[in-house]
């Protein structure tokens, strides 16, 4: 067989179809496996923190600083913190990155990839912070486990980089699920604040893992919701004007934490141990007044809730909690942010409460039906994610009651922020303090949806420089779409469309080989010079076979060439899998719609 003849095509596998924008069943299927596996790693967090926590806290509760002496309230935070700034001296710098935003930049700026390492250290960070009682919350850090998993498991298995996409999500959504038993949460958290984006091929594979996330969580920690909530509901419409003013408070606050945020960012450019043992200090004078800043504080969210604290101690745990978070978020320490958020609208919201029973004590709800409230309207201002704040508290109070108050509250708060402090969502603000862009236009969405293995052109055939006329018209006869030519040494050095062999072979067709008169002529026809002959032959770079769309454009332009040559190894050789063009890429986004 010539070199060539035969028409070089690429069959359809597991990992091809799912480079297509409607690879379902694939998806939903690594759905239920990053939903086991995100579970088992949050269980191991979960654990290592709590069996930590009980061999020396008071009364072996996991949430007991409180009780603690009131020098162990300084030396616990400061000691930790010197461990974890020594720590994160000697690491690079790389790997300090933790939590939500770290996920999202690996998103933007590298397909989603996460290491081993990564994983290790945001489960070390995770713990050291907890365990020391720095103001933190697993719920950031157990999202950074959840897409780190997700991620090493598509890149093991070599899966195209758009489904790796999809993956991640499933590892927040299912992180968010088993830390909160709140499934829909999870769901809407992965799409509204980590991709940014709807799309019906996303949602399935991310329910899966979500729902099976929470099932397998309710195995170990049974069914209950993560706070304790007794049923709330809103005592008279009345209270809508209290309400709207209350989203606007929590907005002022949201904005002020986020400020407060990216101006410690800022501040104080000296080496990384001593910003974390800064913050453990900071850390450490807010515990010293109020314990309760240290740790998850799920104990004192839900006594809040059931109206166990007074109005004054309220103010104080929810001021001193802003400031040290923000400042210490700021200053490094690897602290997740979630569980604060909560933690401050639980304890405003529930101030709020006090006071709405002061100013209208025959009508007011509950205290903890405004520190509900309170949560919802900090999550959703804060991340500026509404409608995941929504469903955080629904399926947190599991009582439709909430929904119109909290619709309200949330939607309020947001937009309060984001018009009049011109908010974006925190995790935006820290990548672009970073000098971070995260693109989520509806363009840059689309090609990041999609491989270049869906739309690549499989007809191709390969054939030397100079090929026998015979041959050529064997290389015809197959109807590839193109010729890669190769040279002396059988690299591919330019590619040829079929269709401008046909024509030159059409207007210099030899004549009848009987005629002796033409055989000289016949002659001259038995070579074709593949890279003279007249054509619009097509410089090209290579790219791997997982690269979507996004990054195949960024390639075309990068390297200024007309074409790319889709490979991929197998067996430590390079195989040529098929022919992508800027025109392909520009005719796929067109006939979506996009």
């Amino acid at each position: 067989m010539p070199f060539g003849a035969k028409l070089d095509t690429y069959k359809h596998g597991f990992r091809e179809r799912l480079g297509a924008a409607d690879a379902l069943p694939q998806l939903a299927l690594l759905g239920f496996f990053v939903g086991i596996i995100t579970t088992l790693v949050i269980i191991l967090f979960r654990w290592s923190i709590e069996s930590a926590l009980s061999l020396y806290l008071p009364e072996g509760d996991p949430e007991n600083f409180e009780g603690l002496s009131e020098l162990l309230r300084i030396t616990l935070p400061l000691g930790g913190a010197i461990l974890i700034g020594a720590i994160w001296f000697k690491i690079g710098v790389l790997y300090r990155k933790t939590g939500v935003t770290y996920v999202m930049e690996r998103l933007a700026y590298h397909q989603g990839y996460m290491s081993v390492k990564s994983l290790f250290v945001q489960f070390l960070a995770g713990f050291l912070t907890i365990a020391s009682g720095q103001s933190s919350g697993r719920e950031g850090p157990a999202v950074h486990l959840g897409s780190a998993a997700a991620s090493i498991m598509g890149q093991y298995f070599k899966l195209p980089n758009n489904s790796i996409r999809i993956l991640i999500a499933c590892g927040c959504a299912a992180a968010i699920s088993a830390s909160f038993n709140t499934p829909i949460a999870g769901v809407i958290f992965a799409m509204e604040v980590v991709l940014m984006e709807y799309s019906l091929i996303g949602f399935t594979p991310i329910i899966i893992a979500s729902v099976t996330a929470a099932f397998a969580s309710q195995i170990i920690y049974g069914p209950e919701p993560a706070f304790f909530v007794p049923q709330l509901y809103l005592s008279s419409p009345f209270e809508i004007p209290y309400i709207i003013l209350c989203g606007l408070i929590i907005g002022c606050i949201s904005a002020i934490f986020v400020r407060l945020l990216l101006t410690s960012m800022k501040a104080l450019k000296v080496n990384i141990f001593f910003r974390i043992t800064l913050a453990g200090m900071i850390t450490a004078s807010g515990a010293y007044l109020f314990p309760e800043i240290m740790g998850i504080g799920y104990d004192t969210v839900n006594h809040t809730f059931t109206g166990q604290i007074a109005l004054g101690l309220l103010c104080g745990i929810a001021l001193t909690k802003l400031l040290v978070t923000a400042t210490t978020l700021g200053l490094g320490m690897p602290s997740g942010m979630i569980g604060p958020t909560l933690f401050i609208g639980a304890t405003t919201g529930g101030a709020l409460g006090i006071i709405a029973q002061w100013l209208m004590p025959d009508i007011a709800s509950s205290t903890g039906f405004y520190a509900m409230l309170g949560m919802g309207a900090m999550m959703g201002s804060v991340l500026q994610a509404p409608l995941a704040a929504l469903m955080a508290i629904l399926e947190l109070t599991q009582n439709p009651n909430i929904i119109l108050p909290g619709m309200l509250v949330i939607v309020v708060s947001s937009m309060f922020a984001s018009t009049v402090f011109k908010q974006k969502s925190v995790f935006i603000t820290m990548l672009e303090a970073q000098g971070l862009n995260y693109n989520s236009s509806p363009t840059v969405q689309a090609l990041r949806s999609v491989s270049v293995l869906a739309i690549m052109d499989r007809k191709f055939a390969r054939a030397q420089k100079h090929v026998e006329w015979q041959e050529a018209e064997e290389i015809l006869r197959q109807g590839p779409h193109w010729v890669i030519i190769h040279n002396d040494k059988n690299i591919p050095v330019s590619l040829l469309p079929a269709v401008d062999l046909v024509r030159y072979m059409e207007q210099n067709k030899p004549q009848d080989e009987k005629d002796a008169k033409h055989e000289a002529e016949n002659e001259k026809h038995a070579s074709i010079a593949l890279l003279e002959i007249p054509a619009h032959r097509q410089d090209f770079a290579h790219i791997y076979y997982q690269a979507t769309l996004e990054e195949a454009l960024k390639t075309l332009n990068k390297e200024a060439k007309g074409a790319l040559i889709v490979e991929r190894d197998s067996g430590g050789l390079k195989r040529t899998l098929g022919v992508l063009t800027q025109n392909d890429i520009n005719r796929y986004y067109q006939y979506t719609g996009n």
